[in-house]
């Protein structure tokens, strides 16, 4: 009865969105998972705020829309980094941030064979380790962090920063835990990004982390869609390394998650490809990215993938890419 409730509410909250489910999945390949999905709590919603024009989203909802695409598994990823955003003073802050991301466990936790939740947090609060060290001691949430660099307004070039950021990828290494990262910079702060960013990254953050898997989403920007010139140049460096298997780059991952929409031109298409195949299809993850406003919903953003001028070879070794992490 729970599932067929929440499939329900997805259906209403997609129909107000302008999107409705198709009754079977799309033709070709099916994803093994949907690495990069998350979940939203009122609470995260009353924080963001009414322009922010989020819906609930549970659990329930998620596997319903993964359903939809013919998908078994999935990555819950946390949003309890929001309430540690620069841009709020929250006194309870961290007993929120612990609250979100013991939430999203308990949401993974309702579906046990096909969810799995990371843990969140700003990177550069004085809580960051602490809270990375609890949930490392979770069966709920020991697989993985999620960063955001643009929510917590990381700046790579700040040594402050980056000696900061060294010891949370250094803890996730010492704990086992695979680590997400939203790399895009601040787009609303207008902070440096770009090839340089992405060299400090490759060159002081991921030898802090050898052990684990570093997933890049958004193949280093943050959708919807590639029109996004500063990610590109740190996807393109970030590629190029990929390729030539330069140090830092052995256990690095990137998930599409809403960079591919319906509307992409040919050109930007192509460039994709030629990405995707520096960095090499056996290290490239499908993901969704929120099922909220413009993105695409899993069934939706998969059919949009398909369209990309890849070989029926290079689909299919997507499509069954799973992550050490999920293993």
């Amino acid at each position: 009865m729970r599932i067929r409730t929440c499939y329900l509410a997805a259906l209403a909250a997609g129909f107000l969105m302008g999107w409705a489910p198709a009754a079977a999945p799309a033709p070709g390949p099916v994803p093994v998972g949907d690495f990069h999905q998350h979940v939203f709590s009122t609470r995260a919603i009353t924080l963001a705020g009414p322009d922010a024009k989020l819906l609930p989203l549970d659990a329930g909802g998620v596997v319903a829309l993964l359903d939809a695409a013919g998908i078994r598994k999935g990555v819950l990823l946390s949003t309890a980094y929001m309430f540690g955003s620069p841009r709020y003073r929250l006194d309870d802050e961290i007993a929120r941030v612990r609250a979100e991301n013991d939430w999203t466990a308990a949401q993974a936790a309702l579906y046990p064979d096909r969810l799995i939740a990371f843990c969140s947090f700003n990177p550069l609060k004085d809580y960051a380790l602490a809270e990375l060290k609890r949930c490392a001691g979770l069966p709920g949430l020991r697989r993985g962090i999620k960063l955001h660099f643009g929510n917590a307004d990381v700046q790579l070039d700040d040594p402050v920063h980056v000696d900061k950021l060294r010891q949370v990828f250094a803890a996730a290494n010492a704990a086992r835990m695979a680590i997400v990262v939203h790399l895009r910079a601040s787009i609303r702060n207008k902070r440096p990004y770009g090839a340089a960013q992405a060299r400090i990254f490759l060159d002081r953050l991921m030898p802090a982390a050898p052990d684990v898997v570093v997933q890049v989403a958004h193949l280093g920007g943050s959708g919807p869609g590639f029109d996004d010139p500063p990610a590109r140049a740190v996807l393109a460096t970030l590629a190029q390394a990929a390729e030539r298997r330069a140090p830092g780059t052995r256990n690095l991952w990137f998930d599409v998650a809403s960079v591919i929409g319906r509307d992409i031109t040919p050109a930007d298409a192509a460039e994709v490809a030629q990405r995707i195949r520096q960095i090499g299809v056996a290290r490239l993850l499908y993901g969704t990215d929120s099922a909220q406003g413009s993105n695409l919903r899993p069934r939706e953003a998969w059919a949009a993938f398909l369209r990309m001028p890849l070989s029926a070879r290079e689909f299919a070794q997507i499509a069954g890419n799973v992550p050490p992490y999920f293993r």
